[in-house]
């Protein structure tokens, strides 16, 4: 009889142990998808527009009024 009890002991200790596993290996992949979606916006959102490049450039005086209207008409 005590073969038994330790025969259900290790299958309830191997079904949790899997359960265990199988949402660990979700938590991770939850993890890596939010981890590339969020290095996905700090790209795009770090980034400045050819615009507002433009007006910098100008204020500046790195170029002529011509230019940026040349510019400006192409990236419209």
């Amino acid at each position: 009889m005590m073969h038994g009890m330790d025969m259900m002991t290790w299958h309830i200790l191997g079904s949790l142990l899997g359960l265990l596993l199988i949402f660990l290996l979700v938590v991770a992949a939850m993890a890596v998808v939010r981890w590339m979606w969020g290095n996905k916006e700090a790209l795009s959102t770090g980034r400045e527009d050819a615009q507002s490049i433009l007006k910098k450039r100008y204020a500046k005086g790195d170029i002529s009024k011509e230019e940026f209207e040349r510019i400006k008409k192409d990236i419209e």
